[in-house]
């Protein structure tokens, strides 16, 4: 057989076998509602990430296809509101809630429900250190420690660490609280995680900004500081409050909402994945469990997913009975 006719023959076969894998993955597919792929956004902290890949590769396991596109999420909205985009599976509240109740007074987006898992975001103490002072998480015991928290180069007084400069976060509340505290921002996210780490292994005293669900949830338990409660007057009116001088003495709000969001066409186009998005109900551990696959173990974003799923089988498979 001359090496022209092997070339030939050598590229039917692939060709063959090409076809025939897409034409099963289409066939599949089809079992879906349609043959078109669900585009899920991907975002740039953790959670969100592996979690879409978690919600993707869920979709799959019902023979839909799936693409993911890194998206800004200050657009996502208008994207899954014009159908670019179909569906989103963080929506914080506290973060995002104005964008989002924007897109769906214009109409185009439809509310996929809740998670069980609460967000808040703010200071923030492991539990090995909330045991160093009784008292705390209450910011008055943070105020009696601060001597605690102090580092070399501090002058004595307690050291906040906070998220990078860039992230504009408000420190007056150190001021009107007569907190003997200074910040210290860090240059990116992961020195955060770093310092909570080395303070871990020292067992010396720390106070960050964290967010919750995150992977700290799981490694290193924790709560927030418990400032007096938040209040909208807090941020504009110096006679509300504690301090008569001062705004900004409150803490932020203690929590908010973790939802979904969908293109008001999936439930036409995909229906049994729009029906298994609205099942979709993650907690706080699932998150932080999720982001532990990548933050601690360092694996990428979709083995990270695939070993979710292999360890949480009695989690996500009530959510794919009942789909048609």
């Amino acid at each position: 057989m001359s090496n022209i006719i092997r070339k030939l023959l050598n590229i039917v076969s692939v060709t063959i076998v090409i076809f025939s894998f897409f034409s099963f993955n289409n066939a599949n597919a089809e079992k879906c509602g349609s043959t078109d792929p669900i585009i899920i956004p991907l975002h740039n902290w953790t959670s969100q990430l592996v979690m879409s890949h978690v919600v993707g590769q869920l979709f799959e396991k019902i023979d839909c296809r799936v693409f993911y596109e890194p998206s800004d999420v200050q657009g996502v909205f208008e994207s899954i509101r014009v159908g670019d985009i179909i569906i989103t599976v963080q929506i914080w509240e506290r973060s995002f809630s104005k964008l989002y109740k924007q897109a769906l007074s214009k109409g185009g987006i439809v509310d996929a429900g809740n998670h069980d898992a609460i967000t808040r975001e703010g200071w923030w103490l492991p539990d090995f250190v909330i045991k160093m002072c009784p008292g705390l998480p209450n910011w008055e015991f943070l105020k009696k420690c601060s001597n605690m928290f102090a580092r070399p180069d501090s002058n004595g007084k307690g050291v906040y660490f906070d998220g990078p400069v860039e992230w504009l976060h408000d420190t007056r509340r150190i001021e009107a609280l007569g907190m003997n505290f200074v910040t210290t921002n860090v240059k990116n996210v992961n020195d955060l995680w770093v310092e909570i780490e080395n303070a871990n292994k020292a067992k010396k005293a720390i106070v960050l900004f964290n967010w919750s669900p995150n992977f700290t949830d799981s490694l290193y338990g924790g709560q927030f500081v418990e400032f007096p409660e938040f209040d909208k007057k807090c941020e504009i009116d110096k006679t509300w409050g504690i301090n008569p001088n001062m705004t900004h003495d409150c803490g932020d709000p203690a929590g908010g909402y973790l939802k979904k969001a969908a293109w008001e066409g999936m439930s036409k186009k995909w229906p049994r994945a729009y029906k298994l998005l609205k099942n979709i109900n993650f907690t706080t551990k699932n998150i932080g469990d999720m982001a532990v696959y990548v933050d601690v173990d360092q694996m990428p974003y979709a083995q990270a997913a695939r070993s979710w799923i292999i360890d949480n089988k009695e989690t996500w498979k009530p959510w794919l009975l009942n789909l048609e």
